[in-house]
This record gives structure tokens, C-alpha cells and sequence, in this order.
């Protein structure tokens, strides 16, 4: 699957909102000294209201039920102790007053019972305070407290649940699947009937598999020897999404039964599941669509099965639809039969053996553009009024299967290929097997208004969804903690393979970016090894995070690089061949490797050190002489020592590879390997510099000594082209990572940066207004608008020629056109130079056109959102923006839609977004992110979540990619402890498992560094700007 971003990755930002918790008389505190003497008046003690505020998480007068329920009988129980203690008091022959007014020594029966109320009173306290909160509410712990439900889960109707994990029992392996289907896209409901074949491994008495939402009205089972169907009795635990049946007889180990399962259920509203969506075509009729998105955990909810990725099996699928209507699923067609009543039933070949995850079907208005290449049909479908958009994703599609099929030496298994374009999709792409589903944006390209980035995003999405027809369908993780080896493998191949075939699309550089910005989040505390144990859905859906995709792929580059191409894609078969239609683990994978070095280098052994611990090496390199001296440590980014992870736990197996200056030396890197914490290199003689990790295709940070620093930084300025583009973009990104956690000068990463007025290339341009974008973003929140205004003329002047020779046009090659687009989104966004007024010619020129006009595609961005600073310009792009049929253009539109200064406005598309109408819920994300980016929305983004979170979660789940992204993109432009406090009592007033979830710890770390990073960095750029 392929989370959606139309933007960079998730990032740590900058921002602050001055203002301060102001602090009032509160709550008294009485737990003074047990003294016989009142509390004079300057003993009271008064808690900020600002702290109440943290522990509540409400507003003054805002307590909820459970904390009532709660405080009230804290309060029964402190009035318990407090009368008993007034009662010992009164009794006066417990004490003895002396005549000079001192106290007798009590007798021992005072002493005993004065012992037996303190220790009476003590336990209450003790009760209250170490037992959860929720005990005290009306609900009680019964979702937090499972203990004994674990023992003995109780179903709905009453009677014990013969399974308490999560997991299903090994005992029972489905072998096939045939279901019937018969959708009414009106109501949104569907009736079902699913029997399965199904073979016990071991004995038992019960078969239990999952099913969600699913209002069941008949189970019947069979046994092979029987052959005669008897209706049984079926239990439902909810809490597990799992139902039990509890079979007639005992099930014989290696025997094969049938069971067969009648129910209904709705279609879903969320884009999970078998779920429904309308749209309005271009005449303005209303029609409806009806798709799958199974993975990880819907398939359940479609029909009864065992949802699980190793228990893989085969599909027959029937799909009963009125005629009007297209039906695909994973297989080609075998029948259509008109039915009495008008409708049609289609029935699709048996498929091969997979997962439940990949099983899928579609019911809507299509059209498709076909061809046929090496007796696979493949087809690219769109809802009808868009399939002029569809020929360059045909075209891509077969060039990339013929490359894939060539390249594993493996054919591709199906008789027929689809790529479908959903008119609303959360996901950028599913690669269900033989029927893949994506965002419209992410297969269709209109030439008029798709921009180079839009053509390359399409490019890479197929490559992606393709890859997964062998990393993933062809093989699969047994289980969601090895969700990397499908989704790195796949994400890996949709680089290497752009890079074979689209050259010219320059998409290392893509690559690139998205190494830097995992690093980014990989160096957090936060963050997680990239195979990591998981069970709740939760954990399940948060597995889909940029770790599984681009660390994964990343460490594959790494290691294709040192094992060498022709090793690497050796290994790559073997693991294919070897496993195919199986289920495995890393192991199984990192074994092919072994196997074809022949134990030369133990693959296993070094691949272990980055997919079982989280974060990255720090590699410190010193030259002396002719020696390197090399360490390694954790790159932390944290700068407080107390959360310093222990050094001595984090040891990588590193490939260091190197260049440096004489007899060429750049075009020929050298490599060596690092295993322990230490070592030295010797070099065949003294070198004036040293570039370690050529082509940043390592995965960790190098920081150099002051001398080496500056002599790289003397080279830059005299030739930066003895260096690759990305060992130049490389130097600029650890350079300012490594500013971050202060071990070099921030001024030394400008320094660094000083030769750009020479620079042509992309990435090291892109990589610098990324970084400098970082501090502004800071300085602009903080409200130190004349500094960051410094900041952005410096980087001016570095960058100045470039822009100055940049036209308004599509001319150039893919990379060229792309760093027209940032450079001039840049501009206008500062006006600087003549930017803005350009930009607003060409606006007024296509309103006035009426949005005939052509623009050029690679600017069209930046032209919009100038435009949409005027009320007159952002009316007519909302416009244009419910009645245009491109989705590229309509998220240019969009995005500068969200860019405007205007809340109401800002708040008007969120609203908008969430409820589905105008704009498509699947852009919310985006449009979040949009709003949260820029000084007037920072504030009101994170407010709109806070007040929607419920809906939020409901629409997309709890953990999911989407809901990662909207909590990063609110939240990562806070900068101050109040924020930090703000953002943490509203997701701990939320269930445990909201609060536990990765993106929320991990936005709490990054408001942390950002107030850190303020802290230590501010003074200096003052006195340096």
C-alpha cells in the first residue's frame, strides 16, 4: 500500500503562541503536619490554575462524569477517615493534659488504636491512589482491565468465547474462499454468503476466525466423510472482531470440512472495508461507486474469514449488480448470467493463493483503455468522464511489467492487470493482486495541467503498486511486525527502477529527500526498529509509517551498494523463487543473501543491526597523516543528557564508503567496514579532504573534525563540482543536523552553504531551502519577523542568479523544471525580485479567461497562490475548483485555497473537508497540513483537531498513515512549554491507546526539540544575522 503525501514527509517545524497560564487561588492544600494548631492565613497554598488545568485537561468548570464520579468518592472516603479522626480527637482519656500545658504520654490502648486508624486511614489513601481512575466511574476498567476476560471472554449472547488472544489459534488453515456478493449501492447495504473450505492441522472442537459488523443469520457445516450440512451454533466477541463455531463434531487432525456462513451487513462509510462513496459526473447526476481497502484488517469486515496475511488461500468471488454497473475483482471474468429480475451476476476465476488483505472488488461506472503484452491484458479504468487521463499510466504500466518480469525472472502469475482510479480513496494506492485501486490523482495525468512533479508522482505510485506483485502478493510477511519487507522492498524497487527506466525523471532525487526526512524521524526517541513486535490494530496501522517504506528501502540501497548489483539481484530471485505463495520472515530473506555470497560477508548478521533497533549511526571521522579515525555512535537528536539513550547498547555493522581530492579519487570511492565502536583506516597517502558516505547511499551521518569541515568547505568554494550533486546535498543536510544537536556552529552549516551562488543542481537547492525553511518557520511562529526577514535575504543573496534565471514556462528537463518550481514558489512567497507581480498578471490573465488559459503546469502552484491572496482570486479558484475534471490542477488550487490569510476561510475548508461535500474528505490530511504550515492557521489547525478528534478517528483509524499525519501537521510548528503542556493533557484525556499511540509521543518530542533548539540557537543568530 502506498500512504498518500502530496507533500514532504512529516517534519519536525517550529512555532510559538505567546501567551501564559495565568495562575489564581485554586485548591487548598490541607496535607500540611497532622498539628493540633489551624493553618494561618500565610500557610495556605495555592495551585496555579494553569496546573489543574494539565491534570484535568477542562476548563474551570468543565469536570466530566468519570472525574465527578471519581472525586466524589475520593471525597466519601477522605470524610471517612477525617470523622474517625475527629472522633479520636474527642476522646479526651486518650490524652492527658499537664498542668504546664504539656501532653501526658498516651496510654498503650491509645497507642494501639491510634496505630490501627493511621494505618486504616493510609490504605483508603493508597487505594485511591494507586487504583486507575476509571474505577471510580460509572463504566468501570472493563476496556482497560481484561485480566479475567482474558481467561474467559464472554460473547455477546452470554456464554464463554473458547479464544482469548488476538491472534487466531493455528489449529484450523482455510484453503478456499467462495463468496457471493450482492450490493445495493442506493441503500449502501450488501447481502453476502461465504463458504469455506478448510483443513484442521490439529485437533479441536471449535473454528475461529474473524468478522466484524456482520449481522449473521445462518452457519452450516460440513465434513468431508458426511457430506451432509448441518446448521451450528456460532459465538461473537467483539472485542477481538472473532467468532467462534462450534462444530457438531470433533475436527480430526488433516481431515478437510466446509463451512459456510449467510449474512448482511452494511456498506461501509469510512474508506475502510467494502465501502461506498457518490460523486457527481460532469452532466451533474448524482452516481455511485462502491470499493475495497482490506488492508491490514477489513477484509473481516467484508465477509467472515481469517484475517491474517500467513493463512493464505484461494478466492472464487460471485458479484451479483444491476446492469449499468462494471464489476471487477482480482481475477479476469469467467461468466456473466442475466438474472430474472434484470440484474446480472458476475463470477471470476479461482485466484491463486494469497492473503485476505489483497482480495478486492470494485462495483461502479467505469471505462477502460486496454493492452494486451505477453498474454497479460492490462487495463487502466477511470470513471468514464476521465479516461482521456488514463494513456500515460497505460504506458508505464507495461513498460514497467516487462522490466519487473525480466528483472526477477519471474512472469507475472495473472492473465489480466487493472489499475483502477477511485473517485475518493484515503490510501495513494493499493496493490491488490491483479486488481490494483488508486487515488485518481495518483494514475490519471492530464498534459494540460499536470505538472513534471504530477507526472513523476504517477510514474513512481505504478512502480510501487507493481513492485508489490512480488514483494508482497507473490510473497508475503507472516505476520504486520515484518510489514518492511513488502513495503520496503517495494518502495526500493520503484526507485531502482525509475532510475532504469524513466533516467530522465531524476528521481534520486526524490530518494534522496526521502532519506533525509526518515532520518529525520528515525533519530527521535520515539521512533521504532523497523521490525517491531505488534498485536492491537493500533500498532498494526502504525506500522504504515515512513520507517517501514524509506528506512526500509534505504537499507536495501545501502546494502545493494556494497554487495554489488549483480550479487544483490541474485539474492532477490533466490528469495522469490525459493518462497513463492509462502509466508516469511527477515531471516528468510536475509538467508538468500547468504546463500549467494556463500557466507563471505554474513548478510544476516550485519542486516540484523539496522532492522532490530531503532535510530542511526553518528560516524565521527578525523584525519591524522595518512590514518581515519572512525567512531560510531547513536545520532540522537536530543539534546538533554538525562534522555540520552545508552551508548553502549547501539552498534551497527556500517559500510563506510569515501572519496576524497587527488588522481580522481571522486570517481572512484573506496569502502570499508565498520563493526565495532572504533577503528582506523589507512590511507596510501595525505589528502587534502575527505568526503565519507559518497552518494549518501549509507544510511547515518558523518561529522567531521573542525579541520576537515573547513577544508570540505574550502573545496566547495573552489570547485563543489569534484563532489556528486548528492554528496553535495548530503553535506548540507548532516551539516545542519548536525547544528541541530549542537555539535557544530550553526553558523559554520551557513558557511557550508556559501558556495550555492555556483550551485546548478537540484537537490542541494531543495536540501538548503528545506533546512533555512526550518528556521524561519521558527523565527516567523516565535514573532521575531525582522530575523527571520534577515534570514530569508541571506538566503537570497546565495541564491539570487538562480532565480533571476528562471523563466515562467514548462522548458527544461524534469529536474530543471522542478527547481523552477521551488525556486519561484520561494520568491513569491517573500516577494522577492518581481515574483509576486508576475505571478499575478498571469492570475489575472487566466480569471479573466475564465480558467481557459493555459498556464504553465510547473508554476501553476505559485501563479495560484499569489492569486488567492485577493477575496476576488480566492473565490473564483473555489470556483474552479467544483466545476474543473484534473485532479492535478484541483490540488494546486487547493493548496493555495489553504494557504490564504483569512481564517474563516482556512476554517471554512477544513469544515469543508471533514464533512465530504464540496472537498473530498480523503484531502483533509492535506489541507490540514496546508493551513497548519503557514502564521495565520498554525493555531486554529491544532484548535480544529482538538474539537473534531472524535471524527476524526471514526473516519480514519485510530494509528492509520492519515491520522499520523494530521497529528504531525498540527502540532509540529509549536515551540513552547505551553503548547507542550496543551497538546499532552488533551491526548492524555483521550484513551490510553491515543495516547500511547507513536505520532503522538513523537509530536510531543518534536514541541520539545523545537523549544530546545530555540533556546540554545537564538542569541546567536541575533548577534549573526
Amino acid at each position: 500500500m502506498e500512504p498518500f503525501t502530496s507533500d514532504r514527509l512529516p517534519l519536525p517545524r517550529n512555532m510559538i503562541e505567546n501567551s501564559m497560564f495565568e495562575e489564581e487561588p485554586d485548591v487548598v492544600d490541607l496535607a500540611k503536619e497532622p498539628c493540633l494548631h489551624p493553618l494561618e492565613p500565610d500557610e495556605v497554598e495555592y495551585e496555579p490554575r494553569g496546573s489543574r488545568l494539565l491534570v484535568r485537561g477542562l476548563g474551570e468548570h468543565e469536570m466530566d462524569e468519570d472525574e465527578e464520579d471519581y472525586e466524589s468518592s475520593a471525597k466519601l472516603l477522605g470524610m471517612s477517615f477525617m470523622n474517625r479522626s475527629s472522633g479520636l480527637r474527642n476522646s479526651a482519656a486518650g490524652y492527658r493534659q499537664n498542668p504546664d500545658g504539656t501532653c501526658s504520654v498516651p496510654s498503650a490502648r491509645t497507642m494501639v488504636v491510634c496505630a490501627v486508624i493511621i494505618l486504616l486511614a493510609i490504605s483508603v489513601i493508597m487505594v485511591i491512589y494507586l487504583l486507575p481512575r476509571c474505577t471510580f466511574t460509572k463504566e468501570g476498567c472493563h476496556k482497560k482491565n481484561q485480566s479475567m476476560e482474558l481467561i474467559q471472554p464472554v460473547a455477546t449472547n452470554g456464554k464463554l468465547f473458547p479464544w482469548a488472544q488476538i491472534r487466531l489459534p493455528t489449529a484450523i488453515m482455510p484453503l478456499r474462499y467462495e463468496l457471493n456478493l450482492h450490493p445495493n449501492l442506493i441503500s449502501m447495504t450488501f447481502k453476502g454468503s461465504v463458504t469455506i473450505s478448510l483443513q484442521a492441522l490439529q485437533f479441536t472442537w471449535n473454528i475461529i476466525l474473524h468478522s466484524t459488523g456482520h449481522n449473521i443469520s445462518r452457519v452450516t457445516f460440513m465434513s468431508a466423510v458426511s457430506s451432509q450440512e448441518k446448521q451450528v451454533e456460532f459465538l461473537e466477541y467483539p472485542l477481538h472482531e472473532q467468532i467462534a463455531i462450534v462444530a457438531p463434531e470433533a475436527l480430526l487432525e488433516g481431515h478437510n470440512y466446509t463451512l459456510k456462513i449467510e449474512y448482511s451487513a452494511n456498506i461501509s462509510s469510512s474508506y475502510y472495508g467494502f465501502y461506498g462513496i457518490s460523486y457527481t459526473d460532469e452532466s451533474n447526476n448524482k452516481k455511485y461507486f462502491a470499493a475495497t481497502q482490506f488492508e491490514p484488517l477489513a477484509a473481516r469486515s467484508a465477509f467472515p474469514c481469517f484475517d491474517e496475511p500467513a493463512l493464505k488461500a484461494t478466492f472464487i468471488i460471485k458479484i451479483i449488480r444491476e446492469e449499468q454497473y462494471t464489476a471487477l475483482s482480482n481475477m479476469p471474468k469467467k461468466s456473466s448470467v442475466t438474472m430474472k429480475d434484470g440484474l446480472v451476476q458476475d463470477e471470476f476465476f479461482e485466484s491463486v493463493k494469497m492473503s485476505t488483505y489483497l482480495v478486492a472488488f470494485i462495483v461502479g461506472e467505469m471505462k477502460n483503455l486496454s493492452q494486451d503484452i505477453n498474454g497479460t491484458l492490462v487495463s487502466i479504468y477511470s470513471v468514464p468522464e476521465k479516461i482521456g487521463q488514463v494513456h500515460h499510466a497505460l504506458e508505464t504500466t507495461v513498460k514497467l511489467l516487462e522490466f519487473y518480469q525480466n528483472y526477477f525472472e519471474i512472469p507475472y502469475p495473472l492473465k489480466k492487470l487493472d489499475l483502477v482510479a477511485i473517485p475518493d480513496f484515503e490510501a495513494g494506492a493499493m496493490e491488490n493482486w491483479g486488481l490494483l485501486t488508486f487515488r485518481e490523482e495518483t494514475l490519471l495525468y492530464d498534459s494540460n495541467t499536470s505538472s513534471m512533479a504530477d507526472r513523476k508522482l504517477v510514474t513512481k505510485v505504478i512502480a510501487h503498486e507493481l513492485a508489490h506483485q512480488w514483494f508482497g502478493n507473490l510473497v508475503t510477511m507472516q505476520w504486520w511486525n515484518d510489514l518492511w519487507l513488502n513495503e520496503g522492498l517495494a518502495t526500493f524497487m520503484e526507485y531502482f527502477s525509475l532510475e532504469k527506466i524513466f533516467k530522465e525523471l531524476s528521481s534520486y532525487e526524490d530518494f534522496l529527500d526521502a532519506r533525509f526526512k526518515t532520518m529525520k524521524k528515525d533519530s527521535l526517541n520515539s521512533s521504532h526498529p523497523i521490525s517491531s513486535s505488534v498485536q492491537s490494530s493500533e500498532q498494526i496501522e502504525e506500522m504504515f509509517d515512513a520507517l517501514s517504506y524509506f528506512k526500509g528501502a534505504s537499507l536495501l540501497l545501502m546494502l545493494k551498494t556494497y554487495l554489488g548489483e549483480d550479487v544483490f539481484r541474485r539474492a532477490l530471485v533466490l528469495y522469490l523463487r525459493n518462497h513463492s505463495y509462502a509466508s516469511i520472515q527477515s531471516d528468510d530473506l536475509w538467508d538468500s543473501f547468504n546463500e549467494v555470497t556463500n557466507k563471505t560477508l554474513d548478510v544476516k548478521k550485519m542486516m540484523k543491526t539496522w532492522t532490530l533497533q531503532k535510530g542511526f549511526p553518528l560516524v565521527t571521522v578525523q584525519r591524522k597523516g595518512t590514518e581515519l579515525l572512525i567512531k560510531q555512535e547513536r545520532f540522537f537528536l536530543n539534546m538533554k543528557p538525562e534522555i540520552q539513550p545508552s551508548d553502549a547498547s547501539y552498534l551497527w555493522h556500517i559500510p563506510l564508503s569515501f572519496v576524497t581530492e587527488g588522481r580522481n579519487f571522486s570517481k572512484h570511492q573506496l569502502v570499508s567496514f565498520l563493526d565495532k565502536k572504533s577503528d582506523v583506516i589507512n590511507l596510501t597517502e595525505e589528502v587534502q579532504w575527505i568526503k565519507v558516505n559518497t552518494d549518501m547511499t549509507g544510511y547515518y551521518i558523518v561529522h567531521y573534525a573542525d579541520n576537515d569541515w573547513d577544508a570540505i568547505i574550502k573545496q566547495l568554494k573552489i570547485n563543489p563540482y569534484v563532489l556528486s550533486d548528492k554528496d553535495r546535498a548530503n553535506l548540507i543536510n548532516n551539516i545542519f543536523e548536525l547544528a541541530g544537536l549542537g555539535r557544530v556552529p550553526l553558523q559554520r552549516a551557513f558557511d557550508l552553504i556559501g558556495y550555492l551562488g555556483n550551485e546548478t543542481y537540484t537537490a542541494p537547492i531543495t536540501e538548503t531551502l528545506f533546512q533555512t525553511g526550518l528556521i524561519y518557520n521558527l523565527l516567523e511562529k516565535l514573532g521575531y519577523t525582522d530575523l527571520a526577514s534577515r534570514l530569508v535575504t541571506r538566503v537570497f543573496k546565495l541564491l539570487q542568479n538562480q532565480i533571476q534565471q528562471q523563466n515562467w514556462t514548462d522548458d527544461g528537463t524534469p529536474s530543471a523544471r522542478e527547481l523552477r518550481s521551488a525556486l519561484l514558489e520561494f520568491a513569491c512567497t517573500h516577494n522577492l525580485e518581481d515574483c509576486s507581480n508576475t505571478a499575478m498578471k498571469l492570475f489575472d490573465n487566466w480569471r479573466e479567461s475564465n480558467g481557459t488559459l493555459s498556464l504553465p503546469t510547473d508554476v501553476m502552484t505559485a501563479v495560484f497562490k499569489v492569486g488567492a491572496r485577493t477575496e476576488k482570486g480566492w473565490l473564483f479558484l473555489l470556483s474552479k475548483y467544483t466545476s474543473i475534471g484534473s485532479e492535478a490542477e484541483k490540488n494546486k488550487i487547493l493548496e493555495a485555497l489553504a494557504s490564504s490569510e483569512d481564517v474563516r476561510k482556512l476554517y471554512w475548508l477544513m469544515k469543508t473537508s471533514l464533512s465530504g461535500d464540496t472537498i473530498r474528505t480523503q484531502k483533509l490530511s492535506f489541507v490540514i497540513r496546508t493551513v497548519g504550515r503557514n502564521f495565520p492557521g498554525h493555531l486554529l489547525a491544532w484548535d480544529f483537531v482538538k474539537e473534531n478528534w472524535n471524527k476524526l478517528v471514526q473516519k480514519f483509524h485510530l494509528g492509520s498513515y492519515t491520522i499520523q499525519s494530521i497529528v504531525a501537521g498540527s502540532t509540529h510548528l509549536f515551540s513552547t512549554k505551553v503548547h507542550l503542556l496543551e497538546v499532552q493533557t488533551f491526548f492524555e484525556n483521550q484513551s490510553e491507546a491515543t495516547f500511547q499511540l507513536r505520532c503522538v509521543q513523537e509530536a510531543l518530542e518534536i514541541i520539545q526539540l523545537n523549544i530546545q533548539w530555540m533556546e540554545k540557537n537564538l542569541k546567536t543568530l541575533t548577534w549573526w544575522l
